[in-house]
């Protein structure tokens, strides 16, 4: 993901400099550290690459506006996971939402095996795909994706088993057709 354009338009607002929780410095090292993270899971839910630039935007300015301290830089990623997937479940209910394909969203892996993990990640159900993606991509454990997800750890080993599956069973079709 092309970060820059991002990253210019975050910092190039007014509230940044209405803010003094954080330093200049070191919102800019949260931001280029956590970015790919808050993407790609806005892009998880939202299937586009337009709407995960405008999640991710928003979680960034909402990082901007909190006044809480946070107690550890895992405290803040923990925090940015959270506030992205709120902010998408809020934006996927919205009436003015449009759609747009998945496939129109690129994102470098260093494999094209990776890459078509990836794919096949992206087509499971949002409930397998996030738990999913939290395990494998961001290496965090079921308890705390039950935190992040607000749902019992049993539900999420169980998401996560049945997702494993599906993934078994896209990835054998991708075989046969490939």
């Amino acid at each position: 993901m092309k970060s820059n354009g991002l990253l210019m338009d975050i910092m190039g607002e007014k509230l940044f400099k209405e803010i003094d929780m954080f330093t200049d410095e070191y919102f800019t090292f949260l931001v280029k550290t956590y970015i790919d993270t808050v993407f790609r899971v806005a892009l998880g839910y939202m299937k586009h690459r337009q709407e995960a630039e405008d999640v991710t935007q928003s979680v960034f300015f909402a990082l901007l506006r909190e006044k809480k301290p946070f107690e550890t830089e895992a405290h803040i990623k923990h925090w940015l996971i959270r506030v992205t997937i709120n902010e998408c479940k809020k934006r996927l209910r919205s009436p003015w939402r449009s759609v747009v394909p998945l496939e129109d969203c690129t994102i470098a892996f260093p494999t094209q095996e990776h890459s078509d993990l990836y794919d096949a990640v992206m087509e499971l159900p949002v409930k397998y795909r996030m738990p999913i993606y939290l395990h494998y991509y961001e290496g965090y454990s079921t308890e705390e994706i039950a935190k992040l997800l607000r749902m019992p750890k049993g539900t999420v080993c169980t998401n996560l088993k049945r997702g494993r599956e599906q993934l078994k069973q896209i990835v054998q079709e991708d075989d046969c057709h490939g």
